[in-house]
């Protein structure tokens, strides 16, 4: 079963507004087992309206638009679909008392241009609309399933949850989709799909499709299916084959974030921590202190962006700074070291290096960072040399301090 999504507004190619309606019924669809294979946006236009439809009735079974059902005079959509299908617009009288007691609640009177959100193509359900005043319409045309839905993300995404996917459901008996993502650390897009490629290729159903975001490699294995239960039992097997090969890569099989894995480590082995930032700025302790209930664990944090922050307040000798600098390895060992010496804790975090765009040089470049861990083990150190501007070396970095967090944090 395919299907196909029209958006309708003139604002959208504009730019003004961001279309949010096709991604959410996308994901919806999906779901259901419903392949979406094409959206559209088109303005506000009858003649471009009425071509991207034809179209859309040659190669899909199921059409959804969203937008364009308002009262005013560029709200084209219902009467296009109605021209294009040969259906006559009537009025429905429910309808138009259900829009005038909208107006009455609210101490208005309705005008007479809302009366047209009242014409429904003949032979056509109304999906009522508990947010607004523009009621959806389902229609069902030979063989093609046709859905028009208002635009407003709060007025659409309840009538499609309320009566549009069980409709959907029921009428095509569609099965389910269902989804597991693993996420990796220490590992990249292209050696994983090495490690794991014939498992690739030896799979239709469930798929697997690696994938490099800017939060790290994740792994995306579906399958299709009449029952949630049944599709688990094609997955897993799967991921047992994919956990052999590349397991101790994998921080999550449920598309955990690595802060959020890390910050429930901690809470379940009870161990604390505290962090020193430089060119992160606080961004590792604003990921950490998302996770709830780490306050159980987390002790404290000191951004100390200069050098006399990390003389004062970390105890970092001048002698270290002025010899190595103040981004270099020995320095991140002492930043550590010396905040958890100072909170008490289990692991003390340093981060320190060049987030730039300028202050890098030859032996130091932009994107140096320099990440140290310290714990009753002892101290370690990595290198990193990140690409990117400012912004995205601070948030490269700070991954790279959980993903160093996690792999020690059961030594």
């Amino acid at each position: 079963m395919d299907a196909e999504i029209i958006s309708v507004g003139t604002e959208l190619l504009l730019g003004q507004t961001t279309n949010t309606n096709a991604q959410y019924l996308s994901k919806e669809l999906s779901d259901l087992g419903i392949n979406v294979y094409f959206q559209t946006t088109v303005g506000d236009n009858e003649s471009r309206l009425k071509k991207i439809f034809i179209k859309a009735l040659d190669r899909s079974d199921i059409i959804i638009f969203t937008g364009g059902l308002g009262p005013t005079q560029d709200d084209i959509t219902k009467e296009v679909v109605a021209k294009v299908l040969g259906l006559e617009l009537i009025f429905n009288t429910d309808i138009l008392n259900s829009m005038d007691d909208v107006f009455r609640q609210k101490g208005l009177e309705m005008s007479k241009n809302n009366e047209k959100q009242a014409l429904i193509p003949k032979g056509a359900i109304y999906i009522e609309n508990n947010y607004g005043t523009a009621p959806g319409i389902y229609i069902q045309k030979d063989d093609k399933t046709i859905i028009l839905l208002p635009g407003p993300p709060k007025e659409m995404g309840p009538m499609v949850r309320e009566f549009v996917l069980p409709k959907l459901r029921e009428t095509f008996k569609c099965g389910i989709i269902k989804s597991k993502i693993l996420r990796f650390a220490g590992i990249g897009e292209s050696a994983l799909e090495e490690a794991i490629s014939d498992i690739i290729k030896n799979q239709s159903n469930p798929t697997i499709a690696p994938l490099a975001k800017e939060d790290g490699v994740t792994l995306r294995i579906t399958a299709k299916a009449q029952t949630v239960e049944r599709a688990s039992a094609i997955i897993d097997p799967v991921v047992s084959l994919i956990k052999g090969r590349v397991g101790n890569y994998i921080y999550s099989y449920d598309n955990k974030s690595i802060q959020d894995v890390v910050g429930e480590l901690l809470l379940k082995n009870k161990k604390t921590i505290s962090l020193a930032e430089s060119c992160t700025g606080g961004y590792v302790t604003h990921l950490l202190t998302n996770v709830p209930g780490i306050s159980a664990v987390f002790d404290r944090s000191i951004i100390s962006y200069s050098n006399t922050s990390k003389l004062e307040d970390l105890n970092v000798p001048l002698n270290v700074i002025n010899d190595y600098g103040a981004v270099s390895e020995n320095t991140a060992i002492l930043m550590a070291s010396g905040i958890r010496g100072l909170s008490k804790t289990d692991f003390g975090v340093g981060i320190t290096g060049i987030a730039g765009p300028s202050g890098g040089s030859a032996e130091k470049p932009v994107g140096l960072v320099f990440i140290a861990l310290s714990s009753k083990s002892g101290d370690l150190c990595e290198r990193h040399l990140f690409s990117g501007d400012r912004e995205t070396i601070k948030k490269r970095a700070s991954r790279a301090v959980f993903n160093l967090i996690w792999r020690n944090i059961s030594k």
